[in-house]
């Protein structure tokens, strides 16, 4: 089993506790997995650009992403996109092509028990 080492940051080590306590109580393996990505150290966690969000999801999904998400790519699907930090021209894009970038913790708040919930990392 990995050691894990407790992030410097306070918001997200609040979100990791949150994650955690939300996949035990709710049986939600995906917040669990979450969780993993996140504790990563930063080199490991790779940035996710919204074309490939273009490209991997389906018009209306719910995606939660395990980090940034950038600007890179055109985005013309509606989707909800969770995630623990978007640049300002990735939410704009998101928000203009109909959907809503929320943030992790908003999304575990809305579908704790995960259903309909899609892993993008």
């Amino acid at each position: 089993m990995a050691r894990r080492r407790s992030k410097q940051n306070p918001e997200l080590a609040r979100l990791l506790v949150e994650l955690r306590r939300a996949g035990r109580t709710n049986q939600a393996p995906i917040w669990e997995s979450v969780a993993d990505r996140l504790e990563r150290a930063r080199h490991q966690v790779v940035p996710l650009n919204v074309g490939r969000l273009e490209r991997l999801a389906e018009a209306g999904e719910t995606i939660a992403v395990p980090g940034k998400l950038l600007a890179a790519g055109p985005l013309s699907k509606r989707l909800t996109v969770g995630a623990f930090a978007f640049s300002a021209e990735a939410r704009a894009k998101v928000h203009a092509a109909g959907g809503a970038a929320v943030t992790l913790h908003e999304l575990l708040k809305s579908k704790p028990d995960g259903a309909g919930v899609r892993l993008l990392a």
